[in-house]
């Protein structure tokens, strides 16, 4: 059995590491890319001042300007990482100088040589500059375009939560606040607070499974069905039944959804709800009983064919429903202990005669404490409702 023979082994390496290059590629590397890298790193710069600069002062005022634009845009750890790599290399170039004299760019037959005067520094030193240049050219266009991705989001998640009801919603009978925080910059969870012309209010809250840009597309296409399927009127169960074919159809087959639908009633205080696989709300009671919503069916986007159970529960005066995600539940300790539904309950206890806006913040404090971390690793979202004493007629 004959073997492949190493100059075959390094050909097929080459080939397979450089497949799919082509030549324009390497020369927009040097050109489009780089000089696009120049002009979004130094945007802030004056580039008339510097034109109107002599050519060698022009070059040594583009670097530095090219040099505090970048090393500013990188995180101060890094900042530092990077300089000391700097000075690391000019201390290896010093101890590699030898002078000045002729340096030979070209050599003719007969001892005749073409040179010019420069430094002059041990063999090799050369082709070390030049891979130092190159491999500095790399990072400056990696991080420009993970700079330049880092904008694209942040507009996409100023969109995201202008999708969001923001501040307290109030009306006669109730009161509700939502409040949503991504692990990345954009994130899958949502909830929405829709008021009806009967003035019921539709409630709801979902999680798309994953995080980042996925999630956050499939949240907003969601979220859009969703708002459409309301404007038609449907009950609880039907609206969930037609929404979950709508995903199923539209969705990725690897993603799925959990969603918590209710429509509340503020002169009863009667809550009508589905729970589509998603974590089951708290309703707390003024006795001090906590209890689950859990009637509905499995999660959205996994079978078309599933049905869904519709809940009921009526709320008193002053008892607070808890809607949240699986984020803060599951958030856990450096040991590995997640802050669970007791952990939730035991905030929600402490906090519930305050304001819904600082319950909220309260709880996201208490899993900032659980965690010692202030970034979660999975999106926190969690909305608040409390029913508000109906104030009684005036007779006269």
């Amino acid at each position: 059995m004959n073997r492949p023979s190493r100059t075959s082994k390094l050909a097929d390496f080459f080939d397979s590491y450089t497949k799919d290059l082509k030549a324009e590629d390497l020369q927009r590397l040097f050109t489009r890319d780089a000089r696009d890298a120049y002009r979004f790193f130094t945007s802030g710069a004056d580039a008339d001042a510097l034109k109107r600069l002599r050519w060698h002062t022009r070059v040594i005022a583009e670097v530095r300007v090219l040099f505090l634009a970048f090393s500013m845009k990188l995180s101060p750890a890094r900042r530092v990482v990077f300089c000391g790599s700097l000075l690391l290399a000019l201390v290896g170039l010093f101890n590699l100088f030898r002078g000045f004299g002729i340096i030979q760019i070209a050599r003719f037959p007969f001892g005749i040589g073409v040179g010019v005067p420069g430094p002059l520094f041990r063999q090799g030193t050369w082709p070390l500059l030049f891979a130092f240049a190159l491999m500095n050219l790399l990072v400056l266009l990696e991080v420009a375009d993970r700079l330049s991705l880092k904008n694209d989001l942040e507009i996409a998640r100023d969109i995201q939560q202008a999708m969001l009801p923001s501040g307290l919603y109030s009306a006669p009978g109730v009161e509700t606040v939502g409040l949503s925080r991504p692990a990345n910059t954009v994130g899958g969870d949502f909830y929405d607070i829709l008021p009806l012309e009967d003035g019921r209010l539709v409630v709801t809250v979902g999680d798309v499974a994953g995080k980042g840009s996925p999630a956050a597309l499939l949240m907003a296409l969601l979220l859009a069905m969703l708002r459409t399927l309301v404007d038609e009127k449907l009950e609880p169960a039907e609206l969930i039944t037609r929404l979950n074919v709508q995903v199923c159809r539209h969705a990725p087959a690897s993603r799925f959804i959990t969603l918590f639908y209710a429509v509340y009633q503020p002169a009863t205080g009667e809550l009508t709800y589905v729970s589509a696989g998603h974590m089951p709300p708290l309703l707390l009671r003024n006795d001090g009983r906590c209890e689950r919503l859990a009637d509905g069916g499995i999660s959205l986007g996994m079978f078309e064919h599933s049905t869904y159970t519709t809940g009921h529960a009526v709320i008193q005066p002053d008892e607070l429903v808890a809607v949240y995600s699986d984020g803060i539940t599951e958030a856990e300790n450096p040991s590995g202990t997640p802050f669970d539904e007791i952990g939730l309950e035991t905030a929600l206890k402490a906090n519930s005669r305050g304001s819904l806006s600082a319950i909220g913040a309260e709880v996201e404090r208490a899993v900032e404490r659980h965690t010692d971390a202030t970034r979660f690793t999975d999106d926190l979202t969690i909305l608040l409702l409390r029913r508000r004493p109906t104030p009684m007629p005036m007779s006269v």
